[in-house]
């Protein structure tokens, strides 16, 4: 059976992810209160961020930035924001 959450990004029911996706607290409630199709545009939007600022998971300052963004990206009224200049590739 498929499990369904109130998705606090797209704003209605939806198949909630399989698995815990990060760790810890924020892990956690992206796990009660986040699509799948939710977490995937997040992956989506997180390697146009790692790209365009050249972040790195190693580096403990771009994973703080990274861990902002998601939070933002969910959770904020402030939604994670797209870099200055930024142009979406045609598609």
């Amino acid at each position: 059976m498929t499990r369904m959450v109130q998705c606090v990004k797209l704003g209605k029911e939806a198949e909630g992810l399989e698995r815990l996706t990060y760790p810890g607290e924020l892990g956690k409630k992206i796990f009660d209160n986040v699509s799948k199709e939710a977490w995937q545009a997040w992956v989506k939007h997180q390697t146009m961020l790692m790209n365009e600022y050249r972040l790195t998971p190693i580096d403990p300052k771009h994973r703080e930035f990274l861990e902002k963004e998601m939070n933002n990206f969910f959770f904020n009224t402030e939604e994670s924001k797209q870099p200055e200049g930024f142009i979406a590739p045609q598609q």
